[in-house]
């Protein structure tokens, strides 16, 4: 198989990743998948890596700073390889979870009776219990291998010689 010059390799990040960040805000937004404190955690890297694979892609006199991009990508996620399997690993058993790990917080109430109708609506999530399963795998474990991959595409990418 061909391997792909950094510019298609910093395309195919880029797609990749939004594609998976924007799966996880609509599993939220359109699923009312409420994220743990962890999930929101995995969502930077990749908040990080979708314009840097963008800015990566922009044509450049040199291929020194597109050799720098891919190689920032493939940091950013290992980072993110690295959370995924970190909370995966929580919600295994494998290790402790943050001991404040709960949902995000919605949007403030304007005022008391509203702040007390809506904390009975509020539902925690815990960072210790997937929310689904997709061939043994949750959406933690899923992120620790797509981001592997993507750390794995950006690196080659960086060193193979011009």
């Amino acid at each position: 198989m061909a391997r792909p010059s950094g510019r298609l390799a910093a395309l195919l990040i880029l797609l990749v990743a939004a594609a998976t960040v924007g799966g996880a805000l609509a599993s939220q937004h359109v699923f009312g998948l409420v994220p743990c404190k962890l999930c929101l955690l995995q969502r930077w890297p990749y908040y990080l890596g979708v314009p840097l694979a963008a800015a990566t892609m922009l044509p450049r006199s040199g291929g020194g700073a597109s050799r720098a991009g891919l190689g920032l990508l493939a940091i950013v996620f290992l980072v993110s390889a690295g959370l995924g399997a970190y909370h995966a690993g929580v919600e295994w058993g494998w290790f402790l979870g943050p001991s404040d790990c709960g949902g995000g917080a919605g949007a403030p109430a304007p005022g008391v009776g509203d702040l007390l109708r809506s904390l009975d609506r509020i539902r925690v999530v815990s960072c210790t219990e997937a929310a689904w399963r997709l061939l043994g795998l949750s959406l933690a474990g899923w992120n620790a291998l797509v981001s592997l991959a993507l750390a794995a595409l950006a690196g080659d990418a960086a060193l193979r010689p011009r």
